[in-house]
């Protein structure tokens, strides 16, 4: 069985290397994408991603929401978990995880071995993110 592929769209390189190298390690197959344009183009190059983990704000006119609203209406099985400083956030959509920064790593990788995408999950203290 192959490994399900990820898609990671963050524009803090630190914490996007971070997040690329816990799912690699994990198991997981990762493209990495720095903003929303970015994403578009890789997503073109492959539609079929198992799981998108968004950044909410972004450099540009569209963000990690317009891009997870994008993503759920063309492939509407693709998991998808946003992330953000804000502590709630009021436009995730119907299905989508939310996890607030500081995150944990190990809640991330728990959230999409389950494929749990309707649940919130509270910030973690270790191996924050």
């Amino acid at each position: 069985m192959s490994p399900r592929t990820v898609l990671v769209v963050e524009d803090d390189l630190l914490i996007r290397l971070m997040l690329v190298e816990a799912l690699q390690d994990d198991g997981y197959a990762v493209v990495q994408a720095a903003n929303v344009l970015e994403a578009v183009a890789a997503i073109g190059r492959n539609p079929s991603f198992d799981a998108l983990v968004t950044d909410v704000d972004m450099p540009g006119h569209l963000n990690g929401l317009n891009l997870a609203g994008m993503v759920s209406s063309v492939s509407p099985l693709t998991q998808i978990v946003v992330v953000s400083g804000r502590d709630v956030c009021d436009d995730v959509g119907m299905g989508w995880a939310f996890m607030p920064k500081p995150y944990s790593l190990d809640h991330l990788l728990k959230l999409l071995e389950t494929d749990d995408t309707s649940i919130t999950v509270a910030p973690g203290v270790a191996s924050a993110v």
